[in-house]
């Protein structure tokens, strides 16, 4: 059943964004307001369930590439994401029917719903990661045979390039460059495919999830409830396991840096009494949580860090020194943990020499 996006909804998915962001996709705060400016222009973000979707229409994928860090300064004009998603219909010959979010974490939840409002298009209630991952063929999309390529580039100037690549990890490649020469962020248009295909390679639900788990901790804070508690049960309605409580105490260092489109280091976190550190390591997203070499949680299991006092969500590009936390972990639904999907985005993807084991399941 097709739905609109309201402010409250913006304002709950700018959490529940940044939550499944793991610590990457960029800050959605930067998407909510170009979405809310495109409400306040009487622009409608219109929503479908994936099952809405007509087989035979053509669905295309929009996003923000690039590293978290950059879009701190680097803002969007609110143009590159129609200006991708033209020029890649102009190469097909054919007009999108919807557009799907690449990933449900992050900017990348709130920059598709930008997109739709100002190319009259609705926008699907689904994605292809369940979460953020920093590289293009990390998708359920790819994981399932959908081809990446033909896929347009666009920046803020109305440079854009078209990348038609051998398979999906060239096309990351390929456009890693590109993106990088565009000042490091960009807006892409990539995977398009038939409805029919959408709703066999999609994870159905997550703007929905996102919005809800805004949602509960808006609620839990009103009733000064524990917003842990609350994010569970949003959690178990979409199939996702958790959150787990890992660690808590204090960030004594962190190591970042900007390089080949990515934001990549670690953190380290002292807990409270003595003895334990816990190490994290990112590249956009947060990879693995472990303490004295001991992995505790590991991708495609989602890594939080959460405020401690307010149980915000904290980005790799906001963790700075003597902020206070909690670290929590978030089993994502079985497509996401099969060993077709972890051989994409499990750990060995990452050079990670860990065995993944859901931290929530079990």
């Amino acid at each position: 059943m097709s739905w609109a996006i309201t402010r409250q909804d913006l304002t709950d998915l700018a959490y529940g964004a940044a939550l499944l962001g793991s610590g990457g996709g960029g800050d959605p705060y930067i998407g909510r307001l170009m979405a809310e400016r495109a409400l306040d222009r009487g622009r409608t973000v219109k929503v479908w369930d994936l099952d809405e979707v007509p087989d035979d229409g053509l669905v295309i994928s929009t996003a923000m590439m690039g590293a978290p860090t950059v879009m701190v300064e680097k803002i969007p004009s609110g143009t590159e994401g129609v200006g991708a998603l033209r020029a890649l219909e102009e190469h097909l010959g054919r007009r999108a029917i919807a557009t799907i979010p690449m990933e449900c974490g992050g900017l990348n939840s709130t920059l598709p719903l930008v997109v739709a409002a100002e190319a009259g298009i609705p926008v699907l209630d689904a994605d292809g990661m369940g979460r953020a991952f920093p590289e293009l063929q990390m998708e359920t999309f790819h994981v399932f045979g959908v081809p990446g390529s033909p896929m347009a580039i666009a920046n803020e100037h109305g440079d854009v390039a078209m990348v038609m690549a051998r398979d999906n990890r060239a096309m990351e490649w390929l456009a890693r460059g590109i993106c990088v020469r565009m000042g490091g962020a960009a807006m892409i248009a990539e995977y398009s495919m038939p409805g029919a295909v959408a709703k066999r390679v999609s994870i159905p639900g997550t703007l929905r999830l996102g919005i809800a788990l805004g949602a509960a901790v808006r609620e839990a804070r009103r009733l000064h409830r524990d917003p842990l508690e609350d994010l569970a049960g949003a959690l178990a309605a979409a199939s996702y396991h958790g959150p787990r409580l890992l660690f808590e105490g204090k960030v004594e260092d962190v190591f970042r840096q900007t390089t080949e489109g990515f934001v990549k280091g670690h953190a380290r976190i002292r807990g409270y009494g003595p003895g334990d550190t816990m190490r994290i390591a990112f590249q956009n997203e947060h990879l693995i949580a472990e303490i004295d070499g001991k992995p505790l949680a590991v991708v495609p299991d989602l890594i939080c860090i959460l405020a401690t006092d307010t149980a915000e969500p904290i980005t790799t590009e906001s963790l700075r020194y003597g902020q206070r936390v909690k670290v929590v972990s978030i089993s994502p639904p079985e497509i996401m943990r099969t060993p077709e999907a972890l051989d994409v985005f499990g750990p060995a993807a990452f050079g990670l020499d860990v065995t993944y084991e859901p931290s929530c399941v079990g």
